[in-house]
């Protein structure tokens, strides 16, 4: 095969090269798979003692008893075995393979002959890689036909074709049969009949049934975001993943390949039919050394060279952040658990142990933006994320992501949430509203450049399935565009009817957009509908929407301006009165969380009718506030959200408070948009606090007792615009004082003296 540029000194080394090296690969790699074991490694100081387990032996048992051919090897473990053998094969691994996958044959024809005999290839794939390189430093030349390791993000699968690896071909004059024909990256026949009477150099026939074929897909990968130098244009690289690799990496996964760059000849622009030939030295001595047809006729001058990477392995780089499944598609506890080490779980426990759990990790959401603290609930809620749920009947499907939008005035700090939910989410993707289309954002149909059909390119709503798709400068985009995403963020599909090509794919994604004012700043004088100016189809499919403003305020802009200058000169946040989490351990503790699928218990689910039918009825006895409109997909959002605050606490039943605290974001959210938020949250905090003591004081005293369930507070706080937060800090307060304690594990509030005023 080709792996180089054909040139003089290239043959001739490739002439000299001995053999004998490639079976003492062989050996030794055969001696790496009988003997290795991470238990014992005592045979490496020469002590000869057995281990007590072999690793790729019991490997090599499982690959048998699952019918499979590909051994996976850490390479760390090549390195800690035989450090010369592991420099072998990192720096000549495109030349070396046949003889590891030799090894490995020889291991099995001794182990389990009867699986060995039968017609099969083995494969090695290695992973574990020291290092892994990026797009635009893995394809340099000094790269080629060693072992690497390249990661990106995939933006398009070919599909799955059958890939001749080594042809049977019939001669057409004499139909004497030419095996073992290697193809080179390209459709190869013999350049001779076996027979020497026979002058056939052009008539052949391919023997299907007698040649070698193997599952071959071709995968576009783009460099990360993070990755790409300022000014520069993401670069791409086409892989090549073969046999148990493929179907294995979908558009918008974040992947990891291990395997080696090639250099093959590019035959695109060759005429179609033409044909070129590789005469060998030994041209004339029979069909075994009669050589093959290849390329090099036609001069290097006539060909052209694409570089390719021929992956022997992939994983998804989103497993290295703990980042799994969240559609219930098999993963369960003991496999989430597996992707976190002992101290990151141990972390994660004792966190799940705090009572203000909640509290803590929305305040730890952007630490740097001042104030918000809301918005910041709603957006972990959004990374936690709600239950998707499916009908087994007529497969009605109803969505578990939240979705959210910010509305409001220039400098507050909208983009900035963006960018860290961008940073937080192993799979995000970020789309500014002016410089996306409908097709960039969904997906388009192109020409592939080598086989000429028609393929989807996914956009960016594609691109983030199973994660979150940050739209900025959500108003400018123009309305043809913006009515693109109406369906999937509801339905989370996308449907393709061009080309040729009718179909529906998978976008199920959250949406977290920002946008300004129809007026770039919010004007009084008009209606909340025309400030917005968005469409009531599109505002409704949005769970949370905050209309931000940006009033003058003296005490509130002196603590801001403070905030920025703290920020502006130490690069960090100044002194929050708790120790925020950083956002590595967010990112565990959202994995963590879920894995839980909370359900409604039957005892909530009249409580939330008689909370839907409540907002319906007050949405009809003030119609100057009903822009906001309340509709079934209100109902589906308390329901989300309450599901995500479950998750939250690592629990699987949806309680009383989750329910409430869903009511209350609903509320506030209403209220930033009908501007009467900024009324209620104006009060002193010792303000909230009596108005909050008089109302626990006159529920106890209503309920004939001396205590009262927090569960039972909640939704009389949620009238007077007051947080859980402002609730425990008055709690704290009267304790202090001897006037309130808690019991039942905190849940419940319980006069110390009832006598007492």
């Amino acid at each position: 095969p080709f792996y180089a540029q054909p040139s003089p000194s290239c043959y001739a080394a490739r002439e000299m090269a001995d053999t004998s090296f490639d079976d003492e690969i062989r050996s030794q790699f055969y001696e790496f798979i009988k003997r290795f074991s991470s238990e014992s490694l005592s045979m490496l100081s020469g002590s000869g003692a057995e281990p007590a387990l072999k690793d790729y032996v019991e490997q090599v048992l499982r690959m048998v008893e699952n019918d499979r051919s590909t051994l996976y090897v850490d390479f760390k473990e090549v390195e800690a075995f035989d450090p010369s053998l592991a420099a072998a094969i990192e720096e000549h691994f495109f030349r070396l393979e046949p003889a590891l996958r030799g090894g490995l044959r020889d291991f099995v024809s001794a182990e389990f002959p009867a699986y060995a005999q039968a017609q099969r290839d083995f494969h090695v794939a290695f992973f574990g890689m020291p290092f892994t390189m990026k797009i635009r430093d893995a394809t340099k030349t000094e790269n080629i036909g060693k072992l690497s390791c390249v990661s990106g993000t995939v933006t398009r699968t070919s599909e799955v074709r059958p890939e001749l690896v080594e042809g049977v071909f019939a001669c057409g004059a004499c139909s004497t049969l030419a095996e073992g024909v290697k193809q080179q990256f390209r459709y190869t026949e013999p350049m001779c009949c076996a027979q020497k009477s026979c002058t056939n150099r052009t008539v052949w026939t391919l023997d299907v049934k007698r040649s070698k074929f193997a599952d071959w897909q071709r995968v576009r990968v783009q460099e990360n975001t993070s990755e790409i130098p300022a000014g520069c244009m993401p670069r791409t690289l086409d892989v090549i993943v073969r046999d148990e690799n493929v179907e294995r990496a979908k558009a918008g996964d974040k992947a990891v390949f291990t395997g080696s760059l090639v250099v093959s000849p590019d035959v695109l622009g060759m005429q179609t039919g033409q044909r070129t030939e590789v005469r060998s030295k030994q041209e004339g001595r029979g069909a075994d050394a009669g050589g093959v047809s290849g390329l090099s006729t036609l001069g290097v001058r006539e060909l052209a060279y694409k570089t390719c990477f021929l992956a022997s392995s992939l994983s998804s780089a989103d497993a290295r952040f703990g980042d799994i499944n969240i559609r219930d598609e098999g993963d369960d506890e003991e496999a989430v658990k597996a992707t976190f080490n002992t101290a990151a779980l141990d972390e994660i426990e004792e966190m799940r142990a705090k009572r203000d759990i909640f509290s803590l990790l929305a305040h730890s959401i952007a630490p740097t933006v001042h104030g918000h603290d809301d918005v910041k609930r709603g957006i972990l809620l959004l990374l936690m994320g709600g239950v998707h749920k499916q009908s087994p009947d007529d497969g009605t499907r109803l969505r578990g992501d939240i979705n959210a939008c910010l509305v409001g005035d220039p400098s507050t700090a909208k983009s900035q949430f963006l960018k860290y939910v961008c940073n937080i989410v192993p799979r995000a993707v970020y789309a500014s509203g002016k410089a996306s289309t409908a097709a960039g954002l969904t997906a388009s149909v192109t020409r592939d450049e080598e086989s000429g059909d028609a393929v989807i390119e996914a956009g960016a709503l594609m691109l983030a399935d199973n994660g979150i798709c940050c739209i900025d400068e959500f108003d400018k985009m123009e309305d043809s565009d913006r009515t693109a995403i109406h369906e999937v963020m509801e339905q989370q599909t996308v449907s393709i009817a061009k080309a040729g090509i009718t179909t529906t794919l998978n976008a199920r994604t959250s949406v977290l957009a920002a946008a300004n004012h129809a007026y770039s700043r919010y004007n009084p004088s008009k209606s909340v509908a025309e400030n917005i100016n968005m469409p009531a189809a599109l505002l409704s499919r949005f769970d949370l929407m905050w209309l931000i403003r940006d009033k003058p305020d003296l005490a509130r802009d002196r603590a801001l301006a403070e905030h920025v200058t703290h920020v502006h000169t130490f690069c960090h946040h100044p002194e929050l009165g708790f120790e925020a989490v950083d956002p590595k351990t967010i990112r565990a503790y959202v994995s963590a969380a879920k894995r839980f699928t909370p359900t409604v218990p039957p005892e909530l689910v009249e409580h939330i009718v008689d909370e839907y039918v409540a907002l319906r009825q007050k949405d009809a006895n003030d119609p100057v506030h009903n822009d906001g409109f309340t509709s079934a997909r209100t109902l589906l959002a308390i329901l989300r959200l309450a599901q995500a605050l479950a998750r939250v606490r690592f629990s699987e039943t949806v309680a009383s408070e989750d329910v409430a605290e869903a009511r209350r974001l609903m509320e506030m959210s209403k209220d930033s948009v009908h501007g009467e938020r900024e009324e209620k949250t104006h009060l002193s905090p010792q303000d909230k606090a009596d108005r909050i003591a008089a109302l626990v004081n006159d529920l106890i005293a209503g309920n004939g007792g001396d205590f009262i369930k927090i569960s039972d507070v909640m939704p009389q706080l949620i009238a007077m615009g007051c947080s859980p937060e402002d609730l425990e800090r008055t709690i704290d307060e009267y304790e202090n004082l001897a006037v309130w304690t808690r019991i039942n594990d905190g849940n419940t509030i319980k006069l110390i003296d009832p006598d007492m005023d």
